[in-house]
């Protein structure tokens, strides 16, 4: 089955849509963040008939996904009472109660109605456990064995958005380095929950700060070899990658625009300079410069806000800058070595790190309310941070176990979550949503 098989509805809300949702909407925004407790029904091929095999791997995916969500709360299927194999996937043969007793907030269904082996489809349901509202249904057409993890991801996403507005935790593709030795090290991508994990570039050198377009397509990143820095640029769709030079120049942390061009920090051996890129990666214009080093240049979703790096008080500062006036902001107000600015896509977040006594830790600051949290304590070192395209969700690299690996966490902070990415130090995590992903 191709990345873009199609998706059938099946179903009207059997609530109004609008109130369902608003019943069950979690705010994870918010600093009172809520939480959700939601069950998986067992897997049907008809009535009190369990789907043991896709079926029960495709639970097995969904439950591993749900893990990586903080506000989530899976019921272990020992709590329910009379069991989770029902007598059917949706009213009235679906019994709500033994779920609600259980402390479910949500039930969710899967039906298999051809069964559950060769290439076959699926249904998958959600339900709100005290009213039965329908909170959505799909049919996933022509699954396979090796279609799973995508129906998992693609299922997971439309609960993610019902729930709190934005599915793009399970869209998106997390680009990072991994590295294999000294000065030598290449781009890697995986889903935020490990899967699909592949190295996408094979060059010679070290490969530092990926970042993606925002149509999926590219990834730049800073390449360094022993004769030369460039601006590497890898192309989804060719599956190349091309070096560009600037002579006398090193390349610091490219970072793409909304559209579609690259900001990048030059320096020919004085301040770095952050200069936009046209598409063919060509010098346009200057964004910032002056007596001081300006590097790490990242955007809102809009273009009109850039986050970056500066010296121009003397140690390493963030700094917001209008791109519309002109005017720049101070952001860290506290500690005197902040450094790795990311702005969160909404605009109103900018994440950094911190060197602490303790080692790096990863703050984040509210520009609405001019609130500094803390949201990493180590241990070890806590660095380049990166938001998704939700606005929640970050990824950090950490040496919290021994060598470094990637982590995610949210914008509240909290316990954070490895990402499994195999062997060998991966860092410079970068979120992005390549479509067909």
């Amino acid at each position: 089955m191709k990345r873009t098989f199609l998706l059938s509805v099946l179903g009207l809300c059997l609530l109004a849509a609008s109130s369902v949702h608003a019943a069950m909407r979690v705010d994870i925004y918010g600093p009172g963040q809520n939480s959700v407790n939601l069950a998986l029904a067992a897997p049907l091929t008809g009535p009190e008939k369990e789907a043991g095999n896709m079926g029960a791997e495709l639970q097995k995916l969904i439950n591993e996904n749900l893990s990586f969500l903080p506000f989530m709360r899976l019921t272990d299927p020992k709590a329910v009472l009379g069991g989770t194999v029902l007598q059917g996937y949706e009213p009235p043969n679906l019994d709500f109660k033994r779920f609600q007793l259980a402390g479910s907030d949500i039930v969710v269904t899967t039906y298999w109605p051809n069964g559950d082996r060769g290439t076959s489809s699926v249904q998958i349901r959600a339900f709100e456990t005290n009213t039965g509202g329908r909170l959505f249904g799909k049919e996933y057409p022509r699954v396979s064995s090796k279609e799973l993890p995508e129906v998992a991801d693609r299922f997971c996403a439309d609960l993610l958005e019902v729930l709190t507005g934005s599915g793009a935790f399970f869209r998106s593709t997390l680009a990072f380095v991994k590295k294999t030795g000294r000065m030598s090290s290449n781009v890697w991508i995986c889903k935020p929950t490990g899967r699909n994990l592949r190295q996408i570039t094979r060059i010679s050198g070290e490969a530092l700060s990926p970042a993606w377009s925002i149509d999926g397509r590219f990834i730049v990143f800073t390449h360094i070899d022993p004769k030369s820095h460039s601006l590497g640029v890898w192309d989804r769709k060719k599956g190349s990658v091309q070096r560009v030079r600037f002579p006398g120049n090193v390349v610091i942390g490219p970072s793409f625009t909304p559209d579609n061009k690259v900001a990048v920090a030059l320096s020919n051996g004085k301040y770095p300079v952050i200069y936009l890129l046209n598409h063919a990666f060509q010098k346009e214009r200057v964004l910032e410069g002056g007596h001081s080093i300006n590097v790490s240049p990242t955007f809102d979703k809009t273009g009109t806000k850039m986050a970056f790096t500066s010296s121009r008080l003397g140690g390493p500062q963030i700094f917001l800058k209008d791109l519309n006036s002109g005017a720049t902001t101070r952001v860290s107000m506290n500690g005197g070595y902040n450094t790795e600015a990311n702005l969160s896509p909404d605009g109103t977040l900018v994440t950094y790190s911190r060197m602490t006594e303790y080692g790096h830790r990863i703050f984040v600051q509210d520009m609405v309310t001019g609130a500094e949290r803390q949201i990493s304590f180590g241990p070890g070192s806590d660095e380049q941070p990166s938001f998704c395209g939700d606005s929640y969700f970050i990824a950090f690299t950490s040496s919290r176990g021994g060598s470094r690996g990637i982590y995610l966490t949210t914008r509240h902070g909290g316990d954070a979550k490895k990402v499994p990415t195999g062997g060998g130090d991966a860092s410079f995590p970068r979120w992005g949503m390549p479509e067909g992903e």
